[in-house]
Parts: structure tokens; sequence; C-alpha cells
């Protein structure tokens, strides 16, 4: 069973669900403590995504797509419309050549680590919501030095530190503490925690860090407030500002994705795309990634939106990414089996996991009171099954692009 499986037929009782409701903060205004960047993006990406009406195009729409060098945003639009998926093996073959125009071979390999998963979010599809009675737990910096030992082992160099999101339990110098040690071991550190201020993510960037990933989960504002309830994730803006702020805190390299299955995954893989799009026009050293995570089986999901996302649909939408912004890393998500995250790297992805665990503390065996994983992988392979996956489908693994000298 999925880890998200059994969340949450809530444990509060209705008196205090009531009381919640009542008092639920706007999500569409900034609390004190958060940087208002007065960023103009988000109202024309939104706008945007509302006025796309996929059903208009049609397969000549969908091949005349095909047929220009550029891709434009009306380019985007037909190869993520119903219309394109009759096409998509023609589809496929231009990713994969566009893929293989810009990156050869190569896909970059890289494994994340949960340092905590304590959260202060009550989002009702997570299992680090805080909420849920899950195992929490943090790694003091002695343990995170001998995870990121044990993972470098490996021959990794890039490496991915999350936490759940909760500022108290994993507050920015702790974050920061965690990059630097992981400077001793790795050559590229990525960072996957909960959004932060400009000067936040400047000092992050001075401990080492090279990049940050934000999920938006959906770019439907309204769905948006119906699943996040408590936190300082309800705040739409703030959250949906976050890469920005990272940039100009000095990050080389950010990361986007929409949760595909919280709401219509066409939309939100169209505004995902036109995000990072203006924001690597506004920011053109900006080093732009994707990720596409499908959302794991939750009780009542028929309820929270009954479009399912496929292996076809989730084959269009990053071959849709590639050929839109054929310079951005694209990872597939360990939430899909091996026989998909082969078949998309193939493809068109440029960037895979290997030896993943979503728990905290799981890389050393003698770690003692563990936490509870986010979501079961699908994909359990070790880095070396990866690397060797990889080689037999004549492809070239690689472990950092970056040297620092």
């Amino acid at each position: 069973m999925s880890v998200e499986n059994h969340v949450n037929e809530s444990i509060l009782s209705e008196e205090i669900k009531e009381h919640q409701k009542q008092n639920r903060i706007d999500h569409m205004k900034y609390l004190p403590d958060m940087e208002d960047i007065g960023s103009e993006i988000m109202d024309r990406v939104i706008r945007e995504m509302n006025d796309y009406d996929y059903d208009r195009y049609t397969a000549e729409d969908v091949r005349n797509a095909l047929a220009h060098e550029y891709k434009t945003p009306e380019d985007f639009k037909a190869l993520l419309s119903p219309a394109a998926l009759p096409l998509l093996e023609e589809i496929a073959v231009c990713a994969q050549q566009e893929k293989q125009k810009h990156f050869g071979n190569s896909v970059w390999m890289f494994t994340p680590l949960y340092i905590a998963n304590y959260c202060e979010n009550y989002c009702i599809y997570c299992v680090f919501n805080c909420h849920n009675r899950i195992k929490r737990a943090q790694l003091n910096f002695e343990e995170i030095d001998r995870e990121m030992a044990e993972i470098a082992k490996s021959g990794l160099q890039e490496i991915l530190i999350l936490t759940g999101e909760s500022k108290k339990k994993s507050n920015v110098e702790y974050i920061g503490e965690a990059c630097k040690i992981a400077r001793k071991y790795f050559r590229v550190i990525g960072l996957e925690v909960y959004p932060m201020n400009s000067d936040e993510y400047a000092y992050l960037h001075e401990c080492g860090a090279d990049y940050v990933t934000v999920f938006q989960e959906t770019y439907h504002s309204d769905k948006y407030e119906t699943l996040h309830l408590a936190g300082h994730k309800r705040i739409f803006p703030y959250r949906f500002n976050a890469q920005e702020r990272a940039l100009r805190g000095g990050m080389r390299g950010v990361g986007f994705a929409a949760l595909l299955g919280l709401d219509d995954f066409r939309k939100d893989a169209f505004a995902t795309g036109m995000h990072a799009y203006y924001l690597q026009k506004k920011y053109p050293h900006a080093e732009i990634a994707f990720s596409c995570p499908r959302l794991c089986p939750i009780i009542n999901n028929d309820k929270i939106n009954p479009m399912d996302v496929h292996e076809a649909q989730l084959l269009q939408v990053v071959c849709a990414y590639r050929l839109f912004m054929p310079f951005a890393s694209l990872t597939v998500s360990t939430r899909e089996c091996d026989r998909v995250r082969d078949n998309l790297v193939n493809i068109a992805a440029t960037k895979i996991s290997a030896g993943v665990s979503t728990a905290i503390g799981e890389h050393v065996e003698e770690l003692e009171d563990k936490g509870d994983a986010q979501f079961e992988i699908s994909d359990t392979r070790s880095v070396k099954e990866v690397y060797d996956s990889l080689v037999q489908l004549k492809l070239q693994p690689v472990m950092a692009e970056y040297l620092y000298v």
C-alpha cells in the first residue's frame, strides 16, 4: 500500500475541524514574515492558465507545433491537448531528437536525502502533514555527515537535501549547516525545503546550495485553498514566487513541478511550463528544471480530482516540456516504476534519482529513531543498478556536471 494511501480520514474531531475552518487565513494574503517581491509573473501565468481551452486544439494544430523549430506557448498548448495523445509516438520521436541535440546521451544521477520530517502545514494529501500520526525525526549534524558519507561511497556527486516544512524544527541555520556538510562530499547540492525570503536563500547559497526546487502542487488557487488548510504553505502567492526569490538570492538553478492529479493536470502542466518560461525570460542566466510527479493514491482521491494521469498522459507532459523548453533539465520521480523511468529517460528526461529513500536516516543502518517516509517509492534500485540500466540503454550516466576550482 502506498504511504500516501493512508492519509487522512482526519484524526481531528468535528469540533476542531469547524474551529479551524472558521479561523483559516486568507490563502492569497502574505503573512508578516513573508517577503513580497511584487512580481508580475503570477498574475500572467494564472490568467493564461484560466484562458487555456485545450479541447479546441486539433491534430493539425499538434502537427503544426511539431513542425516549428522553436515551440511557442501556443505550440505548448497544442502539445498538452487531448488531440496530441493519438500522435504521441510522433511527439516522442521529436522529443527524443530534441533531447539528443542538446544533451546527447547523457543522463544525470543524484539521490535525495531527507534530514527531517517535521511539518507545520495541514495539506490533506501529504503524509507529513502536521495532523498525521507518523514517526517524526530529525537528523543531527553528526548523523547528516554519516548519511552523506555513506551515500558518497556509491559514486554519486549530487545530492538533494529535503526537510518537512517546519521552520521551527528545521531552521535556516540547520539547513545551512547541512549544506556545508554536503560540500565535503558532493559537487552539486540541491534543496527541496519550505519557501524562504531572498536573504535566506542568499545565506544558503553561501553555505553551498546550488539550486532550489519548489512544487507548487496545483496552480489552481481555489483548489489549492481546499487542499492546504493551515500553515505557511497555505499562502499561494508566497509559494508561487519562491523560485524568483531563490534566483534573487544567488541560486544558479530553480526547479518547478505540479503534483499531477491534484487538479486538471493539463492546466497544471501548462501553468508549470509558463511559470518557468516567464521566469527564464526575466532571468536569462537561470538554469531551469522540471519534475513530473504523479499523485500516489490517497483516500477519497476521486472526490479531489477524478482526472487520472496514466502513463500515456505522463509521457505527453514530459515530451511537451522537452519540446517547449529544450535546454531544461527534466527529472523523473521514483513514484514511477523502473520500466516507466527508463522509458522516460530514454525519450526525453535528463535526470534520474537512484538509491532513494524518502524516510529519515535509512542510509546508515545503525541510526536510531528513524522517521517515517513521505511516500512509498516504486523504483527501489540501487545506484549501481540504475547506472547499469542506463548503460544497457546506451545512455551515458553522469554523476556531476560542475567542477569547482
